[in-house]
């Protein structure tokens, strides 16, 4: 029994899955950027992406239940070659799309009217936006990534993103470090403050996520010799209160092959559902029966629950 799994056990809190509202579609690991806090270890020369075949067996599956939202990430999902037709399958479909976005991705060369293809499918957006001061950005994200996440932002602003109901745009926090991200309510307001009175820039919600020690944050917390320390923090922060709001008891997490599991971060440490025969994948499955499945933990799950919690939807209390 790992770590988390007997904090749960003091705590008598079993970790079970609910129904299924989100089903969280990665679409594979290339990407413009090479982030140092990135879970997926994404990058401009990964090969891992999705092919339709794949996505033609997601969809058909999908049909079947009654999920309401989709949540596309990577990687840069809108770089995967079929990220368009994915999109308009699951709109075909009449569910709720998400794709998370970097937002630099929408000024690069062969990327033009990316952002123009998301606002007439009325897909929500949700951006990566670690700071609202340039240093730390182009830190944890690469030397001109602020400005180019800021004209992101204003070509979103744009196009009525922030601004109509039917196209949210949201923000997302990262700590440039190894520590917990700060109130969210506080640092909502210091954005919306700041990008509006510099940039003129809108949004809705900012969503602070704390960093896993998983895959390229793990490999700098160990290059700087505080993978232990950061390990110890998140378990010293341990908050039952966050248990019952975690994602993973309401979420389905697809890989770029088709194979399930809890959680995005699951998904890179290779915590696989498993049948008799090895991996599960998405169409192996009937979503009703897994409501009462018990979710896969390890020591990287005080993540999610340290301080005020962490989901993809932000703090949990």
């Amino acid at each position: 029994m790992n770590r988390f799994a007997q904090q749960l056990a003091a705590h008598f809190l079993p970790l079970r899955h609910t129904r299924t509202e989100v089903l969280q579609i990665n679409v594979g690991k290339l990407c413009n950027l090479t982030c140092v806090h990135c879970h997926v270890n994404a990058g401009p020369k990964r090969k891992e992406i999705m092919a339709r075949d794949t996505m033609d067996r997601i969809i058909e599956w999908l049909d079947q239940t009654d999920i309401p939202t989709v949540d596309i990430t990577g990687g840069a999902p809108e770089m995967v070659p079929d990220f368009r037709y994915l999109v308009e399958k699951v709109k075909a479909l009449h569910r709720h799309v998400i794709d998370r976005c970097n937002l630099t991705i929408l000024l690069q060369p062969g990327y033009e009217g990316v952002a123009e293809f998301l606002a007439r499918h009325k897909v929500e957006v949700i951006a990566s936006m670690p700071c609202y001061s340039p240093e730390n950005v182009n830190a944890q994200r690469g030397e001109g990534v602020f400005d180019a996440s800021i004209k992101g932002l204003q070509l979103l602003n744009s196009l009525g993103y922030g601004l109509r109901d039917d196209l949210p745009l949201h923000l997302v926090y990262n700590p440039n470090g190894a520590f917990l991200p700060g109130p969210q309510e506080q640092l909502e307001a210091d954005y919306k403050r700041e990008l509006k009175e510099h940039f003129g820039i809108v949004f809705n919600k900012l969503y602070t996520i704390t960093n896993l020690p998983i895959a390229r944050f793990a490999s700098y917390l160990r290059h700087n010799n505080k993978l232990d320390e950061y390990m110890q923090l998140l378990i010293d922060n341990f908050n039952a209160a966050t248990v019952n709001g975690l994602m993973c008891r309401n979420t389905i997490s697809v890989s770029w092959t088709g194979e399930v599991f809890d959680c995005d971060f699951n998904q890179m440490l290779k915590l696989n559902w498993r049948g008799a025969n090895g991996s599960l994948h998405l169409w192996e499955i009937v979503h009703t029966s897994v409501e009462t499945r018990e979710v896969l933990t390890g020591d990287h799950c005080f993540g999610c629950t340290a301080g005020a919690g962490s989901s993809c939807g932000g703090a949990l209390v």
